[in-house]
Formats: structure tokens, C-alpha cells, sequence
């Protein structure tokens, strides 16, 4: 397994963008209203974020062998680094879909419920970067360090 590369993440981003301002075009095109963009969604990025953080911190302190923790199976740490590689991809793919939805929004800015909905939407879309760090964090924490006794020929 490869750590996750930032222009992976970046290409995500842009490309949900374009999906995010694409429907809420077509919504506002074929339903006449803008697309609703519920509190829930930064929410649910917050929560993510913050149990993304503890995760890694608990699993910083196992796979280093702080007292008081029992050690972590390679299994569990192998699987807390797919769930972190999938985690940085979701919050990539939100980031981008609510920043195309702000961008097509922004031109009903005078509008107070589209205002609303901008807010919401960077506010969402600053939560999900934070589900990318955290993930990005936990992805780190678990990573393997390298063997030594890979790279002395003698050995």
C-alpha cells in the first residue's frame, strides 16, 4: 500500500468541483430553486474529523508502546491505514463538490438563503479539510518504518 499522494487528493478536488457546480447548475436550471446544502453535511464532517483525530492519537500511543496501552495487531494498524487512505479521498471529494456548489451559488449572493447556503458550504468544505489532515495523520502514524536489516548487505 502507497501513501496517499497530494495530487491524487488535488485531482479529486477539482474534478468533484466540477461535479458540485454542474448539479447545482442543472438544479437551478430544471427545479428553479438552488440546491440545498443541509447543516448536517459539515456536521457530519466534524464528527468525522475529530474521531479521524483520536483515532490516530490512540494509535499514535499504541504502535509506540506509551504505558498504560496495550500493543496494536498489525492488522488493525494495516486496516486503520486503508480506513485513513479512504477517509483523506472522502473528504477530498466533499471539499470539492460544496466548493463547486459555493462557486455556482455565488451569484445569488444577495439573496439571503443562498448566503446561507454559501456559508454552509465553506464551512463544509473547511471541515472536510479537516477530515484530510486527520486522515492524512493517521495514514502517517501507522506507516512502517523501514527495516534496517533490509539495507545492510551483510546482514
Amino acid at each position: 500500500m502507497t501513501p496517499t499522494r497530494p495530487r491524487l487528493l488535488v485531482a479529486l478536488v477539482v474534478i468533484s468541483a466540477a461535479v458540485g457546480w454542474g448539479v447545482s447548475r442543472l438544479v437551478d436550471a430544471y427545479a428553479d430553486r438552488s440546491l440545498p446544502v443541509p447543516w448536517t453535511a459539515a456536521l457530519v464532517m466534524l464528527l468525522l474529523a475529530l474521531a479521524l483525530a483520536l483515532w490516530a492519537r490512540g494509535t499514535r500511543a499504541r504502535l509506540t508502546g506509551q504505558p498504560g496501552t496495550k500493543p496494536m495487531d498489525p492488522i488493525v494498524a494495516a486496516r486503520s491505514a486503508a480506513l485513513a487512505m479512504a477517509a483523506s479521498r472522502t473528504g477530498a471529494i466533499v471539499a470539492g463538490f460544496y466548493t463547486g456548489v459555493s462557486i455556482a451559488l455565488v451569484p445569488g449572493w444577495g439573496v439571503a438563503s443562498v448566503r446561507e447556503r454559501i456559508i454552509i458550504s465553506v464551512v463544509t468544505v473547511l471541515l472536510a479539510g479537516l477530515v484530510v489532515a486527520a486522515a492524512l495523520w493517521l495514514e502517517r502514524v501507522c506507516r512502517v518504518p523501514p527495516d534496517s536489516s533490509d539495507d545492510d548487505p551483510k546482514a
